[in-house]
């Protein structure tokens, strides 16, 4: 187990591969054991981390510091702590929230990012998901699962039930989310949603390009999941998997991680579409 000191608490993380940093972000219900194959697939040309936040898995419990925002200034001090430089991010749900948050007022550090099953507003989220205590969570998410997807959430259990309320709860206190910041940065995002994830009302829409003002009766009739993406961003729905298509469909997963993962510094993700077999098998 690889651990440091990070303002007093110890952060737990664990490392795989040499070349330039890949940072792994978990949900709500898990820890960094449930990337060890996507870590696996990156670390042949990247050095990948695999980090658990504060309230999760191995790392100290500090029940102040489990918002969004606090969790992405923990992601900060750590990577200062490591004497990391530009990043690329990868974050599923909780991790992808955090990852954004970071990339908010760091985006000159972060050449790119995936966002998994990320919900960029609390009312995208079912009611379950929003309300139901650690346990029942833990409980829907995986009693369902294979063993060894079981086996890879293992640590779900060891997270504080606090470090979910408040995260959570930092999310629906903000009215206006992460999402309007960072689409003016630049910075290549791809977001990747199961088709049949039972955490989101309904999935998100992709408007891709600008879109032209509306009135605000408009606007008030839009989708509330509709996601506007400028042309440095990208969405992708993988058919048949639910909330961890990590685990669900791993070589299809990773394929998709180290294709996106492969591309230029500051090329789109829409690029990946170009890709006969990502035609094939994406929609």
């Amino acid at each position: 187990m690889s651990a440091i000191i990070v303002e007093g608490s110890m952060a737990h993380y664990e490392a795989l591969g040499r070349g330039r940093p890949v940072i792994f972000l978990h949900d709500w219900v898990g820890s960094w054991r449930y990337w060890i194959n996507a870590m696996q697939a990156a670390s042949t040309s990247f050095r990948a981390y695999g980090l658990d936040l504060l309230g999760f898995g191995d790392t100290a419990r500090a029940a102040e510091h489990y918002s969004i925002e606090e969790q992405a200034v923990f992601l900060e001090r750590f990577l200062n702590e490591m004497g990391i430089g530009k990043i690329a991010l990868v974050g599923h749900g909780l991790g992808a929230l955090v990852g954004l948050e970071y990339m908010k007022t760091h985006y000159e550090s972060v050449d790119r990012m995936m966002a998994i099953s990320a919900p960029l507003r609390y009312d995208w989220l079912v009611p379950r998901m929003q309300t139901a205590p650690l346990p029942e969570l833990i409980e829907w998410l995986i009693d369902d699962e294979e063993d060894d997807i079981a086996s890879a959430l293992s640590d779900a259990s060891k997270a504080d039930p606090q470090a979910v309320v408040d995260s959570l709860s930092a999310l629906h206190a903000d009215e206006e989310g992460v999402f309007p910041h960072i689409r003016k940065y630049g910075v290549p995002c791809l977001f990747v949603y199961g088709a049949d994830d039972p955490v989101f009302v309904e999935l998100p829409t992709q408007d891709q390009g600008e879109k032209k003002a509306a009135s605000p009766t408009q606007e008030q009739d839009e989708n509330k999941s509709l996601l506007r993406l400028p042309m440095h961003m990208h969405q992708i729905n993988l058919d048949d998997v639910g909330h961890y298509p990590m685990l669900e469909n791993v070589s299809q997963f990773n394929r998709l991680l180290v294709d996106f993962l492969a591309l230029d510094s500051g090329v789109s993700p829409i690029e990946l579409q170009m890709k006969e077999e990502w035609k094939r098998r994406v929609r």
